[in-house]
């Protein structure tokens, strides 16, 4: 996402938004968006034009990390073109880096963590009017935090809303810097979440995608016993949502109880993202996982006996710290036996403040490289598989753009979360529509609207 057309008031102030990373991040970067627009930003979809670029940046995997270097450096010259423009850098490697981003980078005005973001109008006004450059990343939510929650509904343009239910992380995987910049389980009460889902649903959203570090350990530190399957429940029972999402899910915290909010609850799409890291059960140890490749086929096995129609999608890691070729094959063993509908799959690298950097026995780059080609090919001709199953069903498809396809085309998701093409305008946008599912390729499917287009046209459902 890299910006939204608002309302711009008299001669606003330009803000350009580049957002790195996960969904957690693009709901901060709305954030982001709603408070400086109350200090008189109105958003631009051109850099040059921009007297703020804010870049909310992830630091999940090293790559993500030098992609924002990239672009850092790439700013560069603009900044010098124009030396009024100030540089927002925020997010996790912003968290993580500090001020020494203000070292390596000298034309970089802010570096603001991720827990301070309600701090971002004041220091802008600060730094506008000639104050230092500043790196502001303190180690707890400041009082705001919770404010700035809540502040996107205005903003929906969007049929599909992101909302975060809680952040952070209490897991400390080995490998994982998620806990050291985004801190501590946290959990939003659950009637602030209530009132933000019904005025996202008012102001035109037809789904609404929940958003978590670790969604299933919802109601950490809440007053109120609230589990995330009865915050799921009360969102079915008490609003409008014509669907409903989340993710992530961990293996280890996922219950019986929200396995069966797919049996109950409409609303609920029958897709779950459940990562599993590693096949084999001595890299899950030393991963920290707190489950074996038994116990997640278990949970696998419990979630399509409730919802036979489920699909699942997970994250896999390749060339974690002494993984062996038989550790891997054991990897490649669970693909073939649970048969994901689509799967992310990355090489290990090594993160600050993690354990895994200091473990021994480091994978070569070229043996992750190697790896992961061959992971990524088997779990295509699965993918492919399973779209090829679609072929000649109908689906109920929520059109939510136009399609990169082609001219013509418009492109939505079915409940299961595949991606469909189809012929349509732009008027299908927001419509649960039937779709003949005609085509399957490696990441799509292709498909014809059950009814003639023009007896779509008109009010939406």
């Amino acid at each position: 996402m890299e910006g939204l057309c608002v309302a711009q008031s008299a001669q606003p102030l330009g803000l350009y938004v580049h957002t790195f990373g996960c969904q957690m991040n693009t709901y901060d970067s709305l954030r982001v968006q709603r408070l400086l627009a109350q200090d008189g930003y109105a958003l631009t979809t051109n850099a040059t034009d921009a007297d703020v670029i804010f870049i909310n940046t992830c630091s999940v995997r090293e790559k993500a990390e030098q992609k924002v270097f990239s672009l850092l450096g790439r700013l560069r010259r603009l900044k010098s073109r124009k030396p009024s423009l100030v540089i927002v850098v925020g997010g996790c490697v912003a968290q993580q880096l500090g001020s020494t981003l203000l070292e390596r980078f000298p034309h970089v005005d802010v570096v603001v963590g991720t827990r301070a973001l309600g701090s971002l109008p004041h220091i802008l006004r600060s730094v506008r009017r000639g104050a230092s450059r500043v790196a502001h990343v303190p180690d707890q939510d400041e009082e705001g935090w919770r404010e700035l929650f809540g502040q996107t509904e205005a903003w929906v343009t969007d049929v599909v809303a992101p909302v975060t239910v809680m952040q952070g992380c209490d897991n400390f995987c080995t490998y994982c810097i998620v806990p050291y910049v985004r801190g501590r389980e946290r959990s939003r009460p659950s009637r602030e979440i209530l009132r933000e889902v019904q005025l996202l649903v008012e102001k035109g959203a037809r789904e609404v995608l929940l958003l978590g570090q670790n969604v299933n350990s919802y109601g950490k530190g809440l007053e109120e016993k609230t589990r995330f399957s009865d915050l799921l429940r009360l969102l079915a029972r008490e609003t409008d949502v014509v669907r409903l999402r989340f993710t992530t899910s961990h293996p280890k915290d996922l219950t019986d109880d929200l396995i069966q909010c797919f049996v109950d609850l409409s609303p609920l799409c029958p897709h779950i993202h459940l990562p599993f890291q590693s096949g084999s059960d001595r890299i899950l140890k030393r991963m920290h996982r707190g489950y074996s490749a038994e116990e997640y086929f278990r949970k696998v096995e419990r979630l399509r006996a409730a919802c036979p129609e489920i699909s699942i999608s997970a994250d896999v890691m390749v060339g974690f710290p002494g993984e062996t070729r038989e550790d891997f094959e054991r990897t490649l063993d669970l693909l073939r036996t649970v048969e994901f509908d689509s799967l992310f799959s990355f090489r290990y690298s090594d993160r600050p403040h993690t354990a895994a950097r200091l473990f021994p026995d480091k994978v070569s780059e070229e043996e992750k490289a190697h790896r992961l080609t061959e992971l990524q090919a088997l779990q295509a001709a699965i993918t492919l598989k399973k779209n090829l199953m679609e072929v000649g069903q109908v689906r109920e498809v929520l059109v939510e753009s136009t399609s990169k396809s082609g001219q013509g085309q418009m492109s939505g998701r079915t409940p299961h979360n595949r991606i469909v093409n189809f012929e349509g305008s732009q008027a299908l946008k927001g419509r649960l529509i039937p779709v003949t599912i005609t085509e399957a390729y490696a990441h799509s499917l292709k498909g014809r609207p059950v009814f003639p287009l023009e007896d779509l046209s008109g009010q939406r459902p």
